[in-house]
């Protein structure tokens, strides 16, 4: 039978979402996007920052000025008319700065916000593909750190517009006050900015050097926390422990390189921005005693001089927020790169699913399957002796991994033309490590959202209403990080009724029972069978129990053609079989 496909979605549910179009953002690319994104915030930081900068500048003029015209006349009236101008000067440039580290700061966390988001949603995209060499800590990492230094741009752009006006300030009040002074300030400034530049690449590669250690310290350590049970089980916790040390060591002593690089990158445009000031201060001093300048303007030189201590200082510290954010884009951007485990097609299923699959010489690793077609509605057991096998079926069926050769049909749809997310819609697959979530016992089987089956039905079947009665709060107990407060049967128990209580058209279950004493496993599959009556279900393990209630069995075994039968015949007459699910 040929089953009509159309490219228009029909199937109701989660939408799909589609591999990237475009090529993945590059480092730059990230770091324009962080401020255009926040343009507007952004351009009113920087033009608040410039008031602010300008009314610091004209601080030590307007005292220059009470000298020149109130002090040196002795005239009270100039006095408190330069005085009151100063009171505003300062009143303005204090609105200003609060206003403008408000915008820079807003436009700062909003950009970190953005891009987390925006990697969240590549983590979570259903195509995958960015588990493979990324440990959860390190991309917990950089969705955090390297976001927020990506985002702190920001701020640096505002802060570094505002040091800029102040040395065009500067330089314009002083070209005012004498030409040499000016032209020191405008000629000079622009060498100081590049020795910056250069001192900034040291730190930059230093930095992402930090990040990429820490990054991978955090995944270790969390691997090992979610792991811990085991651990303490084989006896393997002084091994686990040195190699978390040593790989700790090295995430420190990158971070003291790191440290040494900026405390270097500091000292010395301290050292370079000093001598500049110096300069400054002694031509301004030379001309004062040649009478070029009065005391006045003399003072108000000194004070500028004095004054540029701070934006060349600001602009050091954004030269160094720059280097940073660059490090922390190109990790960013090293997310979005990573290539899709999956194709998306664009296919999408008719509806209702009916739930006939069907596979045509399909490979993958030790996975083989010359030819198997699972009728709507039927209780399939899948028995394979190789786990590995069993595991390469459940990947593929859940479209995390392609198979290497062959096609699986889902209704006459090859799974590689549709959507990742569509197949996950139509067809759940819920496997043996499945994890629990934190939250309550009821949130965890109900995460899928309103499922079909009635939720009581769901915790009898599974005999998760047993486990609800020995546990504190019942269905409201709290459950940890990855359910790790729970019992290896409790988890399973809860996990195969969230699975259920979904009730997807296909469900690919993989050993749901193999932490479940003997009698909970009969308890569960006969419930199972009677839930999921006219509803295509895979049950893939090796469970006498389970097998005993499906309508048919088949056993992959390596690369000869699947054995198919009930379970009783092929325990009578199939050894193989019999040594896999008796053993």
């Amino acid at each position: 039978m040929t089953t009509q496909t159309t490219r228009v979605p029909t199937v109701p549910g989660r939408p799909a979402t589609p591999a990237p179009a475009t090529a993945p953002p590059t480092a730059r690319q990230v770091l324009r996007r962080a401020v255009t994104g926040q343009g507007r915030y952004v351009a009113l930081g920087s033009l608040l920052a410039v008031g602010h900068q300008a009314g610091e500048a004209l601080v030590p003029v307007i005292i220059g000025l009470v000298v020149d015209r109130a002090v040196a006349t002795g005239s009270t009236t100039a006095l408190v008319r330069w005085l009151v101008v100063l009171g505003l000067v300062f009143a303005g440039l204090s609105t200003s700065f609060r206003f403008a580290a408000r915008a820079g700061e807003r436009a700062a966390e909003q950009a970190a916000h953005r891009i987390r988001q925006e990697l969240t949603a590549r983590v979570l995209a259903p195509y995958g593909g960015v588990e493979r060499g990324h440990l959860p800590g390190a991309l917990v990492n950089t969705a955090t750190s390297d976001a927020g230094r990506v985002g702190a741009v920001n701020m640096a752009l505002t802060a570094g517009a505002a040091a800029l006006a102040a040395l065009v300030t500067t330089a314009v009040v002083l070209l005012h006050t004498s030409v040499p002074l000016g032209l020191l300030i405008l000629l000079g400034a622009p060498p100081v900015l590049w020795i910056a530049h250069l001192l900034g690449g040291p730190l930059q590669r230093r930095s992402e050097a930090e990040q990429e250690n820490a990054a991978h310290a955090s995944g270790v350590a969390a691997d090992l926390v979610t792991g811990l049970r085991i651990l303490k089980g084989i006896g393997a916790e002084q091994a686990a422990s040195a190699r978390y040390r040593l790989i700790n060591r090295r995430s420190l002593a990158a971070t003291l390189r790191a440290a040494r690089a900026q405390a270097w990158h500091d000292g010395a445009l301290i050292a370079v921005t000093g001598a500049f000031i110096t300069a400054v201060a002694l031509l301004g001093a030379r001309l004062a005693i040649q009478g070029d300048i009065t005391i006045g303007e003399l003072i108000a030189a000194v004070g500028l001089a004095l004054f540029l201590l701070n934006p060349l200082s600001t602009l050091s510290w954004v030269n160094a927020e720059l280097a940073q954010a660059r490090a922390s884009a190109a990790r960013v951007a090293a997310v979005h790169a990573a290539a899709p485990a999956v194709h998306p097609g664009q296919v999408n299923l008719p509806h209702p699913v009916r739930g006939e699959l069907r596979f045509d010489n399909v490979t993958d690793g030790p996975l083989r399957i010359s030819q198997l077609q699972v009728s709507p509605g039927e209780l399939l057991g899948v028995v394979a002796p190789d786990p590995a096998a069993a595991s390469a079926l459940v990947r593929c069926l859940a479209r995390e991994a392609d198979p290497e050769t062959g096609t699986i049909t889902l209704d006459g749809v090859a799974l590689t033309d549709l959507d990742p997310a569509r197949v996950r819609t139509a067809m759940l697959t819920a496997s043996h490590d499945a994890v629990l979530f934190a939250g309550t016992v009821r949130e965890n089987v109900t995460a899928a959202g309103n499922g079909g089956s009635p939720l009581h039905a769901v915790l009898t079947a599974t005999t998760v209403d047993q486990v609800a009665l020995v546990l504190p709060d019942g269905l409201q107990t709290p459950v940890s990080e990855r359910g790790h407060s729970l019992s290896g049967g409790q988890r399973q128990r809860i996990a195969l009724a969230r699975a259920l209580h979904a009730e997807p058209p296909v469900l690919v279950v993989h050993e749901p029972t193999t932490a479940v004493d003997t009698a909970t496993e009969a308890r569960i599959a006969t419930s199972l069978r009677h839930l999921r009556e006219g509803r295509t279900t895979i049950l893939v393990t090796s469970s006498p129990a389970l097998l005993a209630v499906t309508d048919r069995v088949v056993l992959l075994d390596g690369d000869r053609d699947p054995v198919t039968g009930s379970h009783a015949d092929l325990v009578r007459g199939h050894e193989r079989y019999r040594a896999t699910v008796l053993a």
